[in-house]
């Protein structure tokens, strides 16, 4: 054997001892690889009254953040994010159990329509006729009415994708129902994704002439969910405008500009700073009730608002396609909501920032319309992205 061919029965040797080394050793996994995937899981929520069985569907992001929706009102029951600390907390208020989204809610976490917000004295016309609707909120008609949208039930097709984990909800609201003309077949999806954005979109068509202003009710807390006041959260609308209230929180008609008066957000400030001042828009809603006009130079997603909180590092960023956004800083909450965990929902313990067409818009011409006719597909989406600072 000469040297050339030694050196070649050795290499051999060798590569073939490494490759059995190297097979029966286990290589340490790269942690990016072994992160978690989005996921959805479900479980059962309690039976509506008719017998329905309700579902609780849980959109996790590769985070381990997780976004609970039940199919009774599309409710958004639980939404839980990281803080600056990495520790996981619920940020929105809500319910431990059916009964009570059932029995009784300021519409937690719901999907609101037909007809978000107010129509003064429950009327609106199109094509020279006059629809009549329930007034449930004094004079005027509120969220689509006594039977609403957050007070059906919604079928659900869960999925994942590369963004994150979903929900696909469908209703189809019959022509009549609670007033309103036309059969409207409706489609929201809630995605949740590996960003921690809670991405929903919402689709509709209908097969008469109808109106239409889908939003979603949730109510957020970044400190505790709800255990305490929402007044230190520091608060940024991008809006220059709004539409000035009546005393019955309806619009006057007018589109009103913020600056100088407690209602301007353009900078960020504490929501609690001037919610007590002797202004007759904050009165008129036992503090902020409004819709804002944002300001806006497309029809793509545009940012809407921003909320931080500064002990737990959480912010909230609200994108949208929507040309209005109605703040609410939980006027007519008043400790008698027990929600998770016993807790009571206390004045000013959540806040709304609800993404909208503007109230009363059937009955303003200079507003934007919200009409819907056959042939024409409703669209609107509205991200809601939370980060830490």
């Amino acid at each position: 054997m000469n040297t050339m061919q030694f050196f070649r029965i050795g290499a051999g040797a060798f590569l073939v001892a490494a490759c059995l080394f190297y097979s029966s050793c286990s290589i340490p996994e790269d942690p990016a690889d072994a992160m978690p995937e989005a996921a959805v899981s479900d479980a059962e929520f309690g039976t509506l009254p008719d017998g329905t069985p309700n579902r609780l569907y849980t959109l996790a992001n590769a985070k381990g953040e997780e976004v609970g929706i039940i199919n009774y009102g599309g409710i958004v029951v639980s939404l839980k994010v990281l803080d600056k600390d990495g520790n996981m907390g619920d940020v929105v208020l809500g319910y431990d159990n059916l009964d009570d989204y059932v029995k009784d809610t300021p519409y937690f976490g719901a999907i609101i329509g037909r007809y978000g917000n107010r129509i003064k004295n429950g009327k609106f016309a199109i094509d020279g006729t006059t629809y009549e609707l329930a007034t449930n909120d004094n004079d005027n008609h509120l969220h689509g009415g006594e039977k609403g949208f957050d007070k059906v039930f919604w079928a659900a097709e869960p999925f994942t994708d590369e963004e994150g984990a979903g929900l696909v909800m469908t209703y189809t609201s019959e022509d009549g129902e609670e007033g309103y003309p036309g059969t409207l077949s409706c489609k929201v999806t809630y995605r949740w994704t590996n960003a921690s954005e809670l991405k929903i979109d919402y689709e509709a068509t209908t097969d008469k002439p109808t109106i239409i202003n889908l939003t979603n009710h949730s109510y957020f807390n970044l400190k505790d969910g709800g255990a305490s006041s929402i007044l230190e959260h520091e608060l940024m609308v991008a809006a220059d405008r709004l539409t000035p209230i009546l005393d019955t929180l309806i619009p006057d008609g007018r589109i009103g500009l913020v600056a100088g008066t407690p209602l301007d957000f353009l900078e960020p400030a504490a929501i609690g700073a001037r919610i007590d001042e002797d202004f007759e828009q904050l009165k008129w809603g036992l503090g902020y009730d409004i819709n804002y006009v944002i300001n806006r130079t497309s029809d793509d997603l545009t940012l809407a608002a921003r909320v931080s909180e500064s002990t737990t590092g959480r912010v909230m960023e609200v994108q949208t396609t929507e040309p209005g956004i109605q703040f609410y800083s939980g006027n007519f909450l008043d400790g008698h909501h027990v929600g998770k965990g016993g807790t009571a929902y206390a004045h000013r313990s959540g806040f709304c920032l609800e993404t909208q067409h503007y109230p009363d818009s059937p009955n303003n011409a200079a507003f934007p319309s919200t009409e819907l006719r056959p042939g024409e597909t409703y669209r609107s989406k509205t991200v809601y992205k939370f980060s830490t600072m």
